[in-house]
């Protein structure tokens, strides 16, 4: 998608850079906390207004910066609309947040986007592509001597699209590698700031999701309980959607009433935050109680969680 650029009066200097770098920090957080919803036209707009700069900008130092700025813009565009399930615009923002960063050759950041390329074809069942865009990360990634953190989250992402495929030697692979790139973190790194996200709870968390993906409940649960248990109380929608996960392992390991307990507390968060996403999730588990009808907590919450998508 080319993004029109707006008209811009006032010069530009290093603290309008900062500024910039800054909201994008600030935007990412509100995302977490609130979902992707309300944010979109003020991320879009300042996008607008920053490809306005780079037209009028000649300095090769200033437009280098601009576009990195340019292709976070983008991402987090695209990615509020992927949150939002509204995948053929998601993607074409993420193909202009490619088109940004290939265009100063930030290896780094082009692997970043196929990242979330990859994990929007998990979620449209298309785990090859899923693979495929993982891999072609990682290739970018090792390119330009990717950092371990960034190689374990590609790892993972990569782990994701074999637990879509249901392929479990390859998906216990992934998720190895990605904790040996995970090993190998040191203060001395140079993380870009926006996979600084991959801690070791998201580590954690990620591996009890792939590990779910492939049906091993006995093996997620006690994953994922231990990154709720973790995880920033901000980060609703985080928590909203790693509940629904641990919900969803409970219920495979026939725990019906911890699982309509613990996807409760998933439908209370969701309904903090704008996440279609979130939601989708929830009326999947809705379908996953059907085979406990007459049991008054799971009838009771196949109720609540129906009202909660009208």
């Amino acid at each position: 998608m080319t993004v029109d650029p707006v008209t811009v009066a006032h010069p530009l200097t290093p603290n309008v850079l900062r500024s910039l770098q800054a909201s994008i920090e600030d935007y990412w957080r509100r995302d977490d906390q609130h979902g992707g919803e309300a944010l979109r036209p003020a991320v879009i707009g300042q996008l607008r207004y920053v490809t306005g700069i780079m037209r009028d900008t000649a300095d090769p130092n200033y437009r280098r910066s601009l576009h990195g700025i340019a292709a976070e813009l983008a991402r987090l565009t695209g990615w509020t609309y992927f949150d939002a399930r509204q995948f053929n615009t998601a993607q074409s923002y993420f193909t202009e947040a490619l088109r940004f960063a290939r265009e100063i050759g930030d290896r780094p950041f082009i692997a970043n986007v196929l990242a979330c390329l990859s994990l929007q074809a998990t979620y449209q069942e298309k785990a090859q592509d899923a693979i495929t865009l993982a891999r072609a990360a990682q290739d970018n990634a090792h390119l330009d001597g990717g950092t371990p953190r960034l190689l374990s989250m590609l790892s993972m992402r990569e782990a994701f699209g074999h637990a879509s495929a249901h392929d479990q030697e390859a998906t216990h692979r992934a998720i190895a590698t990605a904790h040996n790139h995970f090993e190998r973190i040191a203060t001395t790194d140079d993380d870009p700031v926006w996979v600084q996200y991959f801690d070791h709870t998201k580590l954690t968390v990620d591996t009890g999701i792939a590990l779910g993906q492939l049906g091993d409940a006995t093996a997620a649960e006690p994953l994922i309980a231990e990154a709720l248990r973790a995880e920033p109380k901000t980060n609703l929608r985080g928590r909203a959607f790693h509940s629904f996960w641990l919900a969803r392992t409970q219920l495979q390991r026939q725990e019906l009433e911890l699982a309509c307990t613990t996807a409760t507390a998933a439908l209370d968060l969701a309904a903090a935050v704008e996440s279609p996403r979130v939601v989708a999730h929830l009326q999947e588990f809705r379908q996953l109680l059907k085979p406990y009808r007459g049991h008054t907590q799971a009838e009771e919450l196949v109720d609540r969680i129906t009202g909660s998508a009208r």
